[in-house]
């Protein structure tokens, strides 16, 4: 098995192997971690040696040189975890749910030089529930690749898949996420926008906004209809209402959004209602 090589980890940079190193070798697995692979002579020679009719990537984050690609006879073989063309990138699962979709998948393609840009083999749907959150769906998506990689595998040794062309012009993008993408825009995103957003975007880099230039970190959140609740018909973006020991928000279409739980920077994660009895809010308080 090949992996990346240990890398320091958390505010103590302990140098910390990859998970899927841990698993093989408590499987007895012999595991190999080049640091590079493109030019590497010695790890080439290594997996000519082994002569593999097909090479298995998941998850490996680099890109496989032409070398490797035309080595095995039933190719390299990818597992992503979208339903391609859709969500292309380092992040298909986070932005799938980021993007409101209501379905996703597992798809098994060929490697080639592109950015998953290969033909597909076989592809499998999974419902998204309103709740879950893309660290939910990493679980039940690797738990459903496993099996698909088999069929496939056997598909291809006996000549029942055949590789099929992805629509290129339907292809979208999962670009890797960066800290900003959990900066909540009020004025452009509706509510439920925002909770998906929220829910793609677990664990990191979660949702945050600024009260009184203060980061403030929203933990739980939740798209309330307009009927339901006392508020202003007409509110800027960003305005907080309190109703209760509710705390809403303001967001793009006239949508409300309350926020459930929260903390703000340099304090606990505290509920809504115990956040707002510490808390002196102006009556034009916004965040942003």
């Amino acid at each position: 098995m090949v992996t990346q090589p240990d890398r320091p980890v958390g505010r103590a940079q302990q140098l910390t192997a990859p998970p899927v190193k841990q698993t093989a070798l408590a499987a007895g697995i012999a595991v190999t971690q080049p640091e590079k692979i493109r030019n590497n002579a010695e790890f080439r020679a290594q997996l000519e040696a082994i002569a593999p009719d097909a090479i298995i990537v998941v998850a490996y984050g680099r890109i496989i040189p032409p070398w490797m690609l035309a080595l095995p006879p039933l190719g390299c073989i990818n597992l992503h975890a979208s339903l391609l063309p859709k969500y292309r990138g380092a992040a298909p699962i986070q932005w799938a749910v980021a993007m409101g979709e209501t379905v996703t998948g597992n798809t098994t393609m060929l490697l080639e030089e592109g950015l998953d840009t290969g033909p597909i083999l076989l592809q499998r749907e999974m419902e998204i529930a309103p709740h879950q959150t893309a660290a939910d769906l990493f679980e039940v998506l690797a738990q459903a690749g496993a099996p698909l990689l088999v069929e496939t595998l056997a598909g291809l040794a006996d000549g029942s898949i055949q590789p099929k062309p992805q629509d290129h012009e339907r292809a979208t993008l999962a670009p890797l996420l960066e800290r900003e993408n959990g900066r909540m825009d009020f004025a452009m995103h509706t509510a439920v926008e925002l909770k998906n957003r929220w829910r793609g975007f677990q664990p990191w880099p979660g949702a945050f906004t600024l009260l009184d230039s203060k980061k403030l970190i929203v933990h739980r959140m939740d798209a309330v209809e307009t009927w339901s609740i006392v508020a202003p018909a007409s509110a800027p973006p960003g305005l907080i209402h309190v109703e209760e020991d509710r705390l809403l928000v303001a967001c793009a279409d006239s949508t409300w959004l309350e926020l459930i739980e929260l903390q703000l920077e340099g304090k606990k994660r505290l509920p809504a209602a115990e956040f707002l009895r510490g808390m002196q809010l102006a009556a034009d308080a916004r965040l942003g």
